[in-house]
Order: C-alpha cells, then sequence, then structure tokens
C-alpha cells in the first residue's frame, strides 16, 4: 500500500491557511446539527400528522445515532489513508439530500430510513476533521483547534432552533406547498426541505480545500498502520480511555436529552408556542453554548501550564459538576422567563465539557491512529446520543405521562447521568496524566 507519511521535522502548513480550513470545518458542523436537530422543532406537527408517541419521535435520533457510530469506524480508516476533504464533502451531500428526503417523506417509516443515511453521512466528519487537524496544527494546539471546531456544533444547534423556528412559523402562514410527483408539503416537511439545501454547496466548496501532508511518530513501534495498532492502542491506555468515553458519554446523554426536548418543555410546562420556543432557545444556545467550550479549553490551557498532565480531562469534569444544578434549577423555574433565563448559564455548562472531550484525545494517539481513535470515542458517544432522547421520551410517556413530565424526567436524567459522567472522569485523571507523559517521549511538537 502506497504511504504518505512524512516527519514531524516537515514544517506545519501556513498558521492562517489551517485557521481557514477549521472555519470551513465549523461551517460543515454547523450545517451538521442544523439538519440533525431539526426533529426537535417539529416534535408536535410531526406526532400530529404521524400518529406516532414520545418514544417513536425520540428514535428518529436514536436510529441517526446508531448508523453515525456504526459507520464511523470504517470511514476513519478511509480517512486515515484517502482523502480527508473528499470524504467530508462526499458526506455533507449525502446528508443534505436525506434531510430533505425526511421532508417528502410520506410516513413515520420512510422518515426513519432517511435519518439511517443522515447518520452515516455525519458520521464522515469528525474522523476526518480530527485528522485534518492534527496535520495542520503542532501537538500542543490540537486541543485548542479542536475546542474552537466544537463550536460549530453548538453554534449549529442554536441556529437549528432559531432557523427551524423561523421556517416553521412563515410556512405555517404561507400557502401549502406543492411539489410535481410529490404533491402538498406539511409545514413541517418543509422545513426538512429548507434547512436541507444549504448543505449541497458547501458539499461543492470542500472540494477546493488543500490536504494537508500527513504526519507520523517516529517512534518505529507505533508508526505501523492497521487495527491491530488501535487495538494495541487502546490496550496500552485502556484506563484512560475506558474512563475517558464513560464519563463523556455520561454528560452527553444527559445534554442530548436536556437538549433535544427542551421546545417540548416549554410548550407542554409554560404553554409557549412551539415556533417561539425554538426562535428563543436557539438565540440562548447561540450566545451562551459557545462560551462553555472555549472557557473549558482555557482552564485545560492553564492547568496544563501549571505542569498538570491531567489538565484536560480535569476541565472537562469541571464542566460536567457545573452542569448538574444548571439544569435542575430549570426544571423548578416558575414560569418562561425565569426558565429561559436559566437557560443562559445551563447551555454554557452543557455544552463546555465536549471539545475538551474530543481534544484530549489526539494529544495521546499516534498521528496514523487520530481518525479512528476519534471513531471509537464517535462510537461510543452515539450511545448518549442515541439513547439520551428516547429514554427521556420513555419516561415522558410511561412514568410520567401528562403536561409537566417531561421536567422530572430531566430530573432523573441529570441527577444519574449526570452524576456517573462526573465520577467517571475523576476515575479518568490519573490514568490520562500517565497517557500524557508517555505521549511526550514519542512526540516531537
Amino acid at each position: 500500500m502506497q504511504r504518505f507519511f512524512i516527519s514531524p521535522a516537515t514544517p506545519y502548513p501556513d498558521r492562517k491557511y489551517a485557521w481557514f480550513v477549521v472555519f470551513v470545518l465549523i461551517l460543515a458542523s454547523l450545517i451538521a446539527f442544523i439538519d440533525r436537530q431539526v426533529v426537535a422543532i417539529v416534535v408536535g406537527p410531526m406526532q400530529e400528522d404521524l400518529g406516532v408517541g414520545d418514544t417513536e419521535i425520540g428514535w428518529l435520533y436514536g436510529v441517526f445515532a446508531l448508523f453515525y457510530a456504526v459507520a464511523a469506524l470504517p470511514i476513519a480508516t478511509l480517512a486515515d489513508m484517502k482523502s480527508r476533504k473528499t470524504i467530508i464533502a462526499v458526506g455533507i451531500a449525502l446528508w443534505s439530500l436525506l434531510t430533505i428526503a425526511c421532508g417528502l417523506a410520506r410516513n413515520y417509516w420512510q422518515i426513519f430510513f432517511a435519518r439511517m443515511g443522515v447518520g452515516i453521512g455525519e458520521a464522515t466528519l469528525n474522523p476526518s476533521t480530527t485528522s485534518l487537524i492534527g496535520d495542520f496544527f503542532p501537538r500542543k494546539d490540537v486541543p485548542l483547534a479542536l475546542s474552537i471546531f466544537q463550536i460549530g456544533p453548538i453554534v449549529g444547534t442554536g441556529i437549528a432552533f432559531i432557523i427551524g423556528g423561523m421556517v416553521l412559523e412563515l410556512v405555517q402562514q404561507a400557502e401549502p406547498l406543492t411539489l410535481p410527483l410529490i404533491g402538498p408539503l406539511k409545514p413541517w416537511q418543509q422545513t426538512f426541505v429548507y434547512v436541507g439545501a444549504p448543505g449541497i454547496l458547501l458539499a461543492g466548496l470542500f472540494l477546493f480545500i488543500r490536504e494537508p501532508e500527513r504526519r507520523v511518530s517516529n517512534e518505529p513501534e507505533i508508526a505501523r498502520t492497521g487495527t491491530a495498532q488501535l487495538i494495541h492502542f487502546y490496550r496500552t491506555n485502556a484506563s484512560t480511555l475506558l474512563w475517558h468515553h464513560l464519563g463523556f458519554v455520561s454528560l452527553i446523554l444527559t445534554g442530548y436529552a436536556f437538549v433535544f426536548w427542551s421546545v417540548t418543555f416549554f410548550v407542554r410546562v409554560h404553554g409557549v408556542p412551539a415556533a417561539d420556543a425554538s426562535q428563543i432557545f436557539g438565540w440562548i444556545f447561540v450566545f451562551f453554548g459557545p462560551l462553555g467550550p472555549l472557557i473549558v479549553a482555557y482552564i485545560a490551557a492553564e492547568l496544563k501550564r501549571r505542569g498538570h498532565h491531567d489538565a484536560n480531562i480535569t476541565a472537562g469534569m469541571i464542566g460536567g459538576i457545573a452542569t448538574i444544578p444548571c439544569v435542575l434549577l430549570i426544571q423548578i423555574a416558575p414560569s418562561a422567563t425565569w426558565a429561559y433565563i436559566l437557560y443562559a448559564p445551563a447551555l454554557l455548562a452543557v455544552n463546555s465539557p465536549f471539545g475538551i472531550a474530543a481534544g484530549a484525545l489526539p494529544v495521546i494517539t499516534p498521528p496514523h491512529l487520530r481518525a479512528r481513535v476519534a471513531a471509537v470515542y464517535m462510537f461510543a458517544g452515539a450511545v448518549g446520543m442515541m439513547f439520551g432522547p428516547p429514554l427521556a421520551g420513555a419516561f415522558n410517556e410511561y412514568l410520567f405521562p401528562g403536561a409537566e413530565g417531561v421536567r422530572y424526567s430531566m430530573i432523573i436524567m441529570t441527577c444519574c447521568f449526570g452524576f456517573l459522567g462526573v465520577l467517571f472522569l475523576w476515575f479518568a485523571r490519573k490514568p490520562y496524566a500517565a497517557s500524557m507523559q508517555s505521549a511526550d517521549a514519542w512526540s516531537e511538537d
């Protein structure tokens, strides 16, 4: 097999161009999360037209996460060897077209199967991005670059709720849209079509990105490629990766359940129209959500500067600790206004660990394994995405039926999985410090 690796001594690409690529990757993740989250905006209208309950709606996110996870490792294997920009371009086109297909669907199962394809398309982005950023930036700058990249999903989630709410409001007031061979589309269907379309243009832009040369450690034992080396890496760093994955997956499960059911929370508990709740929630998300990863990245950098080898894990754990009281306070808010106010610190806290969760891995991983390690973590993280919304939906439907049930579901989810996430990350601190020291021995930058 042809090899494309170069010595770590080779200069890194121009710093301005590297940050430009990060910006384009942020746009891609923004589009991805808009297409991913649009289901949460149209819960009510979909349920009314399709005749399904909260659990079935939650599984539209769950099946996305399942295929997002399953596709990640084979795609990451390609990303460690083939053109990453091309892989991303194909992925964007796929998930965008299938988001549009959700809007053209006529029943629940057609949407269910389309969401599988959306998951496969979006699985191209994170492993390829982790590999690209590892070749664009020196090792010490990778956690910051990946934390900034995580702003895209966060802003994308907020914009998804803003645009989705606006589109839903506009199409509810407009004349019905009728397409040849398809027929009339309901407002919630039009919402899928309109938010899916921009990704087609972005896919073309990626074909013009310059691919950086690949880098590899100069350590002979870890310079070989292959599945055996991935397994060897996980065995060598078993405690680090086990507790890292379990800790951040628990926080992901809490966060995704919280975000997915937030608009429904305002509709059911406080009587706010879905379009209004979606837009207000989205603006709060856009302004406060991105601050969390940046603050945690700063904390990690400061701890690292002071000699703490566990800095990345400790910073993520601090974000998890902050999440628990912030989410719980919202559930006892006496009015929608107070709930909106309390959402500001909650969204900052909920989003804060996820940039450093991704950024903590490339700095302990040999360059030729970074995409695949990112994919394994994606697979683990997808468990949180897959089970968070439907598990909370099942609580809503079976344990706490009625309008108030969604708040009690969030209390249980946050107390249980939020606490577990913090505990697991506490266990990760010592082995992660050892993994960092080991990586320092073979890294030259």
